[in-house]
């Protein structure tokens, strides 16, 4: 019995040391494997980040709703929600409206839109397919990263500046996500 005692305390102080010894050797060595916890620092960019920006699609006048549970929460880094369809919550740095609405089950690209449903809208005889970023047109909008507040219109049609300002005004305020 008692040479069965000493045999399993020399047993788990040999697995004990293995273990610290290895333990030790690759950290030594730069293993990216090893995983050694570091403080959150400001200097550490961990291209994570949390803010909200908003927008607004309209077509020949139609304010599109995004209320269907199809474009909700679709990825992990950009995303709409149902409580608030129109603000979007960027997670991840760097994404660009065009990230955004990759996301999402319609194609938009600078010249034509396709809703979920199958609607296709080109800038062509019957309307024209422009975008406004903070209140400016910008035709490469979708080419832009995502910054806190920030406000997109996509519109569809041939809308006089004043029907452009009224689009402007219904798109809402994204919340301070802070």
């Amino acid at each position: 019995m008692n040479k069965l005692i000493i045999f399993l305390v020399l047993g788990f102080l040999i697995v004990v040391s293995v273990l610290f010894f290895s333990q030790e050797k690759l950290e030594k060595s730069g293993n990216p494997e090893v995983i050694i916890p570091i403080s959150k620092s400001p200097s550490v960019k961990t291209g994570k980040t949390d803010h909200a920006a908003s927008f607004a699609i309209f077509t020949n006048g139609t304010f599109r709703v995004f209320t269907a549970s199809m474009y909700h929460n679709l990825s992990q880094d950009v995303f709409i929600e149902a409580n608030n369809p129109n603000i979007v919550n960027v997670k991840k740095s760097d994404t660009t409206w065009n990230d955004f609405f990759a996301t999402l089950p319609f194609k938009l690209d600078k010249n034509c839109l396709t809703t979920g449903t199958g609607q296709t809208f080109c800038t062509g005889s019957s309307g024209s397919l422009r975008f406004y970023l903070n209140g400016k047109e910008d035709a490469n909008s979708l080419d832009k990263i995502i910054n806190e507040g920030d406000k997109l219109l996509v519109t569809f049609g041939n809308e006089t500046d004043e029907q452009i300002n009224l689009h402007l005004n219904q798109i809402p305020q994204a919340s301070d996500k802070e």
